[in-house]
C-alpha cells in the first residue's frame, strides 16, 4: 500500500499556504469592490494601478520586515525600527533644508549618506547593549524606541520640516525604467538578503544563534558578532525606509513618520511562518506578510472604513492566519486524517 502523501495534502501542509490564501482571499475582495483593481497601465512610460501603488507603499515595510526577520532568527527584537525611520528621514532632510543648493544632487547624496551612517551606528548601539552587555532585546532597543523621537525632534527643532528637491525626491516619487524606485530599492535589498542567507553559511549561521546560543559558541560561532550585524543590518534597513517615506512627502514628521512601523513588521514576519522564538526564518514568508498587511491596509480604505479602525482587522488576519499554522492546531488536523484513513480504507474494500 502506497504511503506517498497527496500533492494537495503536501500543499496545505506547507507553512506559506494559509498566508497566500488569506493573501488571495484579499486580492479578491478588492477585485470584487473595484474591478479594475487588478489592472496595470503604462502611462508616459511609467507603470500605473492600484497593485503598483501596493508595492510602492509597501516597500518600506518590506525594508524593515527584512532586517526584523533576521533579528528575530537570533531570538532578538529591535522596538526601535520607527525612531530610526523618523531620525533617518529627519537628518536628510535638514541637511538638505540647511545646503544653499537642495536640488544638487551631490547634497542629496551626501545626506542620504550621513542618515544611513547614523542609522547604522543606532543598529550598532543596540546591538553592542544585547550582545555585549547582555541586555535583553526588548529592552534595549525601547531605550532607543523611546528616545528615538526626541532625537528627530531635536534635530528638526520641533517643527515638521519640508523642502524642494527633485533628486531627493525620486526616492520615494520617481522611477526606474517605468518601476517605482522604492519598489527596485526594496527589490534588491531582499533579492542581496536571499542570496547572503541562503547562498553563503551566513543564514545558517544566524539560525544556530537563534536555536541555542551557547552550543553554537562551543561550536567555534561567533555569536556576538552575528548578533551584532543584524542589529546594525536591521537599523540601516530603517533608516533606507525612512529616506524614502520622507522623500514620498517631501516633509520630516518627528512624531508621525513610521509610527508604529515596528508593530507591523513584527506582524509581517509571524504571519509568513518565523517563529518569535528565534531559529528558523523565512524571507519568502516575511515577503507574503507584508504584502498582507499592506493589502489589508489598501483593502480597509477602499471600502470606505475608518483608517482608525484597520488595526482590528489586522488582528483579525494575524490570529486566523497564526492559528492555522500552529502546531496543536496542524496536530490535531492530522490526527484527524489518521483516524480517517483507515475508515475510507475499509470503505473502499467492502465496495470492491
Amino acid at each position: 500500500m502506497s504511503t506517498t502523501t497527496p500533492a494537495w495534502q503536501r500543499a496545505v501542509q506547507h507553512r506559506l499556504f494559509w498566508p497566500i490564501v488569506a493573501l488571495v482571499l484579499l486580492l479578491a475582495v478588492n477585485t470584487i469592490n473595484r474591478p479594475s483593481f487588478l489592472s496595470v497601465r503604462l502611462q508616459d512610460g511609467h507603470l500605473f494601478g492600484s497593485l503598483v501603488n501596493l508595492l510602492k507603499n509597501g516597500a518600506p515595510l518590506l525594508l524593515v520586515a527584512l532586517g526584523m526577520t533576521l533579528v528575530i532568527a537570533t531570538r532578538g527584537i529591535d522596538l526601535s525600527v520607527g525612531a530610526v525611520v523618523a531620525i533617518s528621514g529627519a537628518v536628510a532632510l535638514s541637511f538638505i533644508a540647511s545646503s544653499p543648493s537642495p536640488d544638487s544632487l551631490t547634497t542629496v547624496l551626501v545626506a542620504v549618506g550621513i542618515a544611513l551612517a547614523l542609522s547604522f551606528v543606532l543598529g550598532v548601539w543596540n546591538g553592542f547593549l544585547v550582545s555585549v552587555l547582555g541586555i535583553q532585546p526588548i529592552i534595549a532597543t525601547l531605550v532607543l524606541m523611546t528616545a528615538g523621537r526626541g532625537v528627530a525632534m531635536l534635530i528638526t527643532g520641533g517643527q515638521i520640516t519640508t523642502v524642494n528637491s527633485a533628486p531627493y525626491k525620486a526616492i520615494g516619487s520617481g522611477f526606474w525604467f517605468g518601476v517605482p524606485v522604492a519598489v527596485v530599492l526594496a527589490g534588491l535589498v531582499f533579492a542581496a538578503v536571499a542570496l547572503l542567507t541562503r547562498r553563503t553559511a551566513l543564514g545558517m549561521l544566524i539560525e544556530s544563534v537563534g536555536i541555542n546560543p551557547e552550543a553554537s559558541r562551543l561550536a567555534g560561532v561567533k555569536a556576538r558578532s552575528i548578533i551584532w550585524t543584524v542589529y546594525a543590518v536591521c537599523a540601516l534597513f530603517a533608516g533606507l525606509a525612512g529616506l524614502m517615506i520622507s522623500s514620498s512627502t517631501m516633509a520630516a514628521d518627528a512624531n508621525n513618520a513610521g509610527l508604529f512601523i515596528e508593530l507591523d513588521a513584527i506582524l509581517a514576519v509571524v504571519i509568513g511562518g518565523t517563529s518569535l522564538a528565534g531559529g528558523k526564518f523565512s524571507l519568502s514568508g516575511t515577503l507574503v506578510g507584508v504584502l498582507i498587511i499592506q493589502t489589508l491596509t489598501l483593502t480597509v480604505t477602499m471600502l470606505g472604513i475608518s483608517p482608525s479602525v484597520t488595526p482590528l482587522f489586522k488582528a483579525i488576519v494575524v490570529i486566523a492566519v497564526c492559528l492555522a499554522q500552529s502546531p496543536k492546531v496542524r496536530d490535531l488536523v492530522a490526527a484527524r486524517r489518521r483516524r480517517a484513513a483507515p475508515t475510507a480504507a475499509a470503505a473502499a474494500e467492502v465496495s470492491a
